[in-house]
């Protein structure tokens, strides 16, 4: 609510804001406390009260205050690590409202939950790895730096910016004062912080050639030691460019040093940013995004894109206010005003983010689905299912002949929710055989398809669409992190379903 709002809530009184449908004079009177005080009392109070790991067991997807509050309270456990003991001895069972189903689900998301802890989504990390390299360019203009490690990679998920800079370690930290903090000097390797906290590793080459620490602190440790078995010594010495040439390779970027496989058979191709021609999946205030289709339009239009294929939700996802069939002719129709003012310069196509219901059957009938110029099928409800039914129910809507793109296809949300389980030879098999392209969808939160897939989908034969599933103005840029995660998985222009011009993407749809 308060993000709709035109205005920054500072410039809203009291009562102004106390006026707003949902926020009424409690809420109201605490946004004001929070913006004079940095704080609310009460909240405040009850952290107090809370010991740290009950608050942190609080981010456990699945585990809400009320069981928490029993698992707390009954069996006084007060960390993630004594509750995970608990459910290994079966002591949940003993609590009323909690039986084996739901005690094993419980120790699913309590394992992920812990083997997340410490990692960052590569967005959170991205814009302060080039800060810092910057200050430390700027700091040391004669020596050479780059960016190293899975970091480099562009890994999805990992647990620091790393650096490599050449030369050996200053005398003395004081040297990186308002650049980094909480810094930990070891022999060759600095650990530290950047001001907001965000964890950093610097290594220092020393005497060692800086090259060869770049080439080997750049790969997976995969890659490496077949690298290191099929072609000893060569990456003793000279630039990563040399080292390839000498092996006979041609350049490999470092995000595609993750596996061996590729030195077997280097040709792969490089999708860049410049490639998209589209933009597919994003909503406006038809259903759940932020922005009008209007200003989404506008803004995909700026940023050179040809077409925008909006995609609101369908009319089962009534919690982000989906359409239903009188508000999508509704739509239809100022997207065909829009597009009279447009001319040949910029299109705006009729989509639809279409609901997969549980029994694989989609959320409008065959009549309006036809009227869409695309349909992306996802699922976003009862996510609890084996791999055989989230299999099953993916590969029925995938037979729909009105699906275009299967949506986001696990529903994972990483370093927060696993996804549920699916054959993936299986639903990439079926998408190739029915025409229908696999969503990477570009949100850092999601990145799924994963990339590790990517390659087994382009033998198949199968398209890869990469989309930002925008909600604002700002999620467009996501488009980076889908490319940049395609980029890992080799996928080019040329297998990507958006960076087809608007007439191939439509025939591709229409088919």
């Amino acid at each position: 609510t308060t993000r709709k709002l035109e205005l920054p809530l500072a410039d809203y009184s009291e009562e102004e804001l106390s006026a707003v449908k949902g926020i009424g004079k409690a809420i109201s009177a605490k946004i004001k406390e929070l913006l004079s005080t940095g704080q609310m009392q009460t909240l405040e109070k009850y952290k107090e009260k809370t010991p740290e790991g009950v608050q942190d067991m609080l981010q456990i997807r699945g585990l809400g205050p009320k069981k928490l509050g029993v698992i707390w309270k009954e069996l006084e456990v007060e960390s993630v690590g004594e509750l995970l003991y608990a459910i290994n001895e079966n002591r949940l069972l003993e609590l009323k409202g909690f039986g084996k189903k739901i005690q094993a689900e419980l120790k699913q998301a309590v394992e992920y939950f812990q083997q997340s802890r410490g990692f960052f989504h590569f967005a959170t990390l991205e814009k302060a790895g080039e800060s810092i390299l910057e200050a430390l360019q700027n700091l040391w203009p004669e020596r050479r730096m780059s960016f190293c490690g899975a970091f480099r990679r562009h890994v999805p998920t990992l647990e620091k910016i790393s650096l490599l800079i050449e030369g050996n370690a200053p005398e003395s930290e004081e040297l990186f004062t308002g650049i980094l903090e909480e810094i930990d000097p070891a022999p060759g390797k600095w650990m530290a912080r950047t001001t907001d906290g965000l964890p950093v590793e610097l290594i220092f080459s020393g005497d060692q050639s800086f090259d060869h620490r770049l080439f080997e602190l750049s790969a997976s440790t995969a890659f490496w030691e077949a690298f290191q078995d099929k072609f000893p010594g060569v990456a003793a010495s000279g630039s990563e460019e040399a080292i390839f040439a000498r092996a006979g390779l041609p350049f490999i970027p470092a995000p595609l040093r993750e596996k061996g496989e590729i030195l077997e058979n280097p040709n792969f191709s490089w999708i860049q940013e410049s490639d998209i021609k589209g933009l597919v999946h994003a909503h406006s205030t038809y259903s759940d995004g932020q922005e009008t289709l209007k200003a989404m339009a506008e803004a995909v239009r700026k940023r050179g894109y040809a077409y925008f294929g909006v995609t609101d939700h369908s009319k089962s996802a009534f919690y982000a206010n989906g359409l239903n069939e009188a508000r999508v002719l509704e739509q239809f129709e100022e997207i065909e005003q829009l597009n009279a003012g447009y001319g040949n310069a910029f299109r705006i196509l009729k989509g639809i983010e279409c609901d997969i219901l549980y029994d694989g059957s989609l959320d409008y009938g065959d009549g309006l689905l036809g009227q869409f110029d695309f349909v992306i099928a996802s699922v976003h409800s009862q996510l609890k299912m084996d791999e055989t039914k989230a299999t099953e129910r993916l590969i029925r809507a995938i037979e729909h002949p009105e699906t275009n793109i299967l949506g986001h296809p696990t529903g994972r949300l990483l370093l927060s929710r696993k996804g549920y389980p699916i054959d993936h030879v299986k639903v990439i098999d079926a998408c190739a055989a029915n025409g229908v392209a696999l969503e990477l969808n570009a949100s850092p939160y999601r990145l799924d398809l994963d990339w590790t897939w990517i390659a087994y989908a382009l033998e198949k034969g199968a398209w890869i669409a990469i989309n930002p599933d925008a909600h604002s103005i700002p999620g467009i840029e996501d488009v980076h992190y889908g490319v940049l995660a395609a980029q890992k998985g080799g996928l080019g222009p040329e297998r990507c379903l958006n960076a087809l011009d608007v007439e191939a993407f439509k025939q591709f749809c229409s088919r």
